[in-house]
Order: C-alpha cells, then sequence, then structure tokens
C-alpha cells in the first residue's frame, strides 16, 4: 500500500502527533507552574510530593506493563496524561533555575547555568530532530524491526547502567557516555516507533478499540524519547564545562 497517498494513516498518524503535542504544552504549562509559583514550588520540591513527581512516571510505566495486558482507551489515556503531568511538574526544575539564575550541577560535576533562551533552543532543536527523525521513519522502505529491538535492549542496559552508577563515586566521564547514549538511541527510536506505527495502522484498521489504544501508546511512546532528547540537548547548552 502507498502510505503517501493514504488519507486513513496520515489522518492516524496525524492525531498522535496531536496528542503528542498536547502533552508537550502540558508539560511546559505545570513546568512554568511549578518554577515561577512559589507555593506551587515549595509543595513540589520541597514536600513528599518530590518524590512522587520524581519516580511517579517510571512507576506508572512499570506498573501498566503488568496490569494493562489488554490496555482499554480510557486506561492508556490515563496512563499517558499522568505520565505528562508528572514530567511537566518535575521539569519545573529547570524553569525555576532559569528564573532565578541557579546554577544547577549534576551528580558527575557538570554545572549548568540555564535561561528561558536557553530552554526554548533546545526545544526549537530537539523538535527539528524529532520532525526529521520521524518523517524518516514515516518514508523509508528499510526495515527498523531489527534495529529497533536492539536499540530497545540497549536503552534498557543504559538505564541499568545508570542506576548501577549511583552506588559508585560520581564519574563525569561515565555520566558524559550515559547522556550520549540514551540521546543516540532515543533518537533512532523515534525513527522505528514512526515505522511501528505505520505498520500497526495496517493491522488494526476497522479496530476502533485497537485505534484508539495505539495512538495513546505511540503518543507515550513519541513524549518519552523527545522528553529524553530535550533534557539531554538541554544539558549540553547549559553545561558550563
Amino acid at each position: 500500500m502507498d502510505a503517501s497517498v493514504d488519507a486513513g494513516l496520515r489522518a492516524f498518524m496525524l492525531g498522535v502527533y496531536s496528542k503528542l503535542g498536547l502533552g508537550l504544552l502540558l508539560t511546559a504549562v505545570l513546568a512554568y507552574i511549578a518554577g515561577t509559583v512559589p507555593p506551587v514550588t515549595d509543595l513540589v520540591f520541597n514536600t513528599p510530593l518530590r518524590f512522587v513527581v520524581q519516580f511517579g512516571p517510571i512507576g506508572l510505566i512499570v506498573i501498566s506493563m503488568f496490569a494493562m495486558r489488554n490496555p482499554s482507551p480510557t486506561g492508556s489515556a490515563l496512563l499517558y496524561w499522568g505520565v505528562v503531568a508528572l514530567m511537566g511538574l518535575g521539569m519545573g526544575v529547570w524553569v525555576y533555575a532559569a528564573q532565578t539564575g541557579t546554577v544547577l550541577e549534576t551528580r558527575g560535576g557538570r554545572e549548568m547555568a540555564l535561561g528561558m533562551m536557553t530552554i526554548a533552543k533546545a526545544f526549537l532543536i530537539t523538535a527539528s530532530a524529532f520532525a526529521a527523525l520521524s518523517m524518516y521513519g514515516y518514508t523509508t522502505k528499510r526495515d527498523l524491526g531489527p534495529i529497533g529491538s536492539f536499540m530497545i535492549m540497549a536503552l534498557m542496559g543504559v538505564v541499568v547502567l545508570g542506576i548501577i552508577s549511583l552506588f559508585f563515586p560520581p564519574s563525569g566521564m561515565m555520566e558524559t557516555l550515559i547522556m550520549f547514549a540514551v540521546l543516540g538511541l532515543s533518537a533512532g527510536l523515534v525513527a522505528w516507533e514512526t515505522q511501528a506505527l505505520k505498520e500497526g495502522y495496517y493491522q488494526l484498521q476497522g479496530n476502533e478499540r485497537g485505534m484508539a489504544v495505539m495512538t495513546n501508546w505511540g503518543a507515550l511512546n513519541f513524549y518519552i524519547s523527545f522528553i529524553n532528547m530535550f533534557r539531554i540537548i538541554l544539558m549540553l547548552l547549559a553545561s558550563r564545562d
């Protein structure tokens, strides 16, 4: 089937991109509120709620792997918006640092001087890269399935390595290697996820329930990849090293 002239596929992909866009907009609004409204800042970062904000997204995703084996449109939508809301609140720390001139320091010793212009620049770079990678995944005739499977396993390995590194003395070199690995793998996953959505669309045509669930999962996967890329690009732009 010629995907370039398939109106149904285009409408489906636009639905995924629209949900991603709304998720990013909500993230920006919540981050701005959490970083600029003192009562909200205190609540999010100076109370036990900070643990929910910090670990909640990972917890929701892990729980969904076991509790949502046959997800419903409503359940998958709640998962997506729950992750978006928590991530948005957590990213308020970037806005707070930009507004107050606070210099942040990573565990590996990297100092970051943030500004609102730096955040905007990082977002534009990420959005441009995301659009190019997704376009490639949409148009390429190459089967990205084997590459995608490898990248998922590699990304999981990098995450595990990052967790293990927390139990050892801080290492700037290890932190840098993990950052670039996550950036490269997340970028590659954007193209693979786009192609996977195309294939899923043709398999589920006519199944409205399945299509609704796939739209939510597609938006969530895109969102996670986008945020991973954005965070690392922002850290690189703001780094004083």
